[in-house]
């Protein structure tokens, strides 16, 4: 098993291989580490919401028992990440913005 692991705060992040070359994500450390679609498009404090929500859906979702359907843990966090954006942005156009 290839692992690219660090410590930070007491909790393991990074990426880890297994031998059937499946990569699963680790929550996010970072704004920077977000998924380009979401960087290039999002306002920094969407982002903040993003990578809060997607770390803790992340937790929420861990076992299989806990999802809805037959998403894995990480289309799972990654839906509860947009769905929490969409509560306070709204897509105006090409842009988001916060709803009023």
């Amino acid at each position: 098993m290839d692992a690219g692991i660090r410590r930070h705060d007491g909790l393991i992040r990074g990426t880890v291989k297994h031998q059937t070359n499946l990569e699963v994500t680790m929550p996010y450390d970072k704004l920077t580490e977000l998924p380009d679609n979401v960087k290039d498009n999002l306002p920094k404090h969407a982002q903040e919401i993003y990578l809060a929500a997607f770390n803790n859906a992340w937790d929420q979702y861990k076992s299989p028992e806990d999802r809805a359907g037959d998403d894995d843990r990480e289309a799972v966090a990654h839906k509860v990440a947009w769905s929490a954006v969409k509560n306070k942005y709204e897509k105006r156009g090409d842009e988001w913005v916060a709803k009023s």
